[in-house]
């Protein structure tokens, strides 16, 4: 019957009242610890989601000290958990530095056994709030932002960045290394903005030679220079109520850092040879692979912009680190190649994708793109073979310590792992995987797997 009734952690080293709570608490598999020792066990065993606990315990029953370390080692194994503090000590000072470092609630002993009991349901319900809160998030980033294409838990928290910051008018810095997708996510913080009716702009900072670059920027009136035989509107005025890509920012000269700075303090540019100020509503949004704030330390990146620039910074993972997303990623742009290039029924051998899976894609996913269609010119039998890619072998490396989140993180894993191989088909990947499609459906359900 116990293990129908949620488990409920009791930290008490005097054994009568021990007894006492056991007793009023019998609606709860009630686990007791006398010390912090046999807690912490019965803690990562049980993982409860609600403990209640003395401050005074063993070797310090006359203080707080004990129970205090107790009380963070809980929250930093399981932030969760709602930690009621139940104590004699009539030091008010300690009971405020529980609630400081995160307890639930704090309670004078004697406490009344229903007023106790209605304060544990209200921390059992509030944890179920937040774990079905958690499981709704990640049902809901099932579907990311149109074009991006992933079941990476880092990579859907990033599409749902994008989707609450995309109707502000927040500028916007996307950190990332080459081909990781910066300007779909820029487009898609457009689409998602008020601007999405008006144009939408990308420059690429280190593309452009130095002495172009601002005249592409600003603008020059006819006369500015040699050559210049009209007027010529530069790319931030022509965006103007829509949005403005600059990407690899950090390799933005300096003199045209100053100039970009005086646009963003305040909105007007003047174009080269003119004296004519322009107001210009734009959204700014840029990207770099470069570490901005380490160029602004060395003085080669002006740290006032970069203070202007990150009002919202986003960081995309490297597909290295996306999880099952490089062969989900690879079906994706066979599928598309097969088509293009006239190739229908072309598959991936299983030692393919097991490469493609451990390659370390420096390049990303613009260098997957590549990698894939030169895999379906090149490939001569029915199948794309491990030789088609022209990969070679690399071998990431993870680690955990708790017993139960390593289990259930390497389910996760493998779960998406064996979704990306056969392109989403549930009874293939059951098959793969060694198990039911029963089997199959439970594990998907219980990690919000759509």
């Amino acid at each position: 019957m116990s293990q129908d009734k949620k488990k409920l952690l009791v930290v008490e080293d005097d054994i009568g009242l021990q007894k006492q709570l056991k007793w009023s608490l019998d609606a709860y598999d009630v686990l007791l610890a006398a010390d912090a020792e046999s807690a912490i066990a019965l803690l990562r065993r049980h993982e409860p989601a609600v403990v209640t606990m003395d401050l005074g315990l063993p070797p310090d029953p006359d203080g707080a000290s004990e129970g205090l370390a107790l009380l963070k080692q809980i929250l930093s194994f399981l932030p969760d958990t709602k930690v009621i503090v139940i104590s004699g000590n009539q030091d008010r000072k300690n009971a405020v530095q529980a609630i400081a470092m995160g307890a639930y609630d704090f309670h004078q002993k004697p406490c009344e056994p229903e007023v106790l009991d209605l304060v544990i349901q209200r921390a059992f319900y509030l944890h179920e709030l937040q774990t079905e809160n958690r499981r709704m998030m990640q049902e809901r980033s099932a579907t990311p932002l149109a074009g991006v294409i992933t079941r990476d838990p880092a990579m859907l928290k990033v599409c749902r960045s994008i989707e609450k910051v995309g109707p502000s008018s927040a500028s916007v810095m996307l950190l990332g290394g080459s081909g990781t997708g910066k300007e779909v996510l820029a487009r898609a913080l457009h689409q998602l903005s008020p601007r999405k009716d008006k144009r939408f702009t990308a420059i690429n900072c280190a593309a452009i030679p130095e002495n172009l670059l601002e005249s592409e920027l600003f603008g020059y009136e006819k006369g500015a220079f040699t050559g210049a035989i009209k007027q010529n509107i530069g790319k931030i005025e022509l965006s103007h109520e829509g949005s403005f890509f600059l990407d690899e920012i950090g390799d933005l000269p300096m003199a045209l850092q100053a100039k970009l700075l005086r646009f963003l303090q305040e909105r007007v540019i003047e174009r080269i040879g003119g004296h004519k100020l322009i107001p210009v509503d734009v959204r700014i949004i840029c990207a770099t692979h470069q570490n901005l704030k380490a160029l602004a330390e060395s003085g080669r990146f002006r740290e006032d912009l970069y203070y202007r620039l990150s009002e919202i910074v986003i960081t995309i993972p490297p597909l290295a680190e996306r999880v099952g997303d490089p062969a989900l990623l690879a079906h994706h742009f066979k599928n598309k190649f097969n088509e293009l290039e006239g190739r229908p029924g072309l598959k991936f051998s299983p030692e393919a994708l097991i490469l493609i899976e451990n390659h370390s894609w420096l390049g990303n996913v613009r260098e997957m793109e590549n990698c894939i269609k030169r895999a379906v010119i090149m490939s001569e039998g029915p199948q794309i073979l491990p030789e088609d890619l022209g990969l070679l072998q690399v071998d990431p490396i993870e680690e955990k310590m708790n017993l139960r989140q390593v289990r259930e993180e390497a389910e996760y894993k493998a779960v998406l792992k064996a979704l990306s191989f056969v392109d989403g088909n549930i009874a293939k990947a059951a098959e793969l995987l060694g198990v039911s499609r029963p089997t199959m459906y439970d594990v998907m359900n219980r990690h919000s797997i759509k």
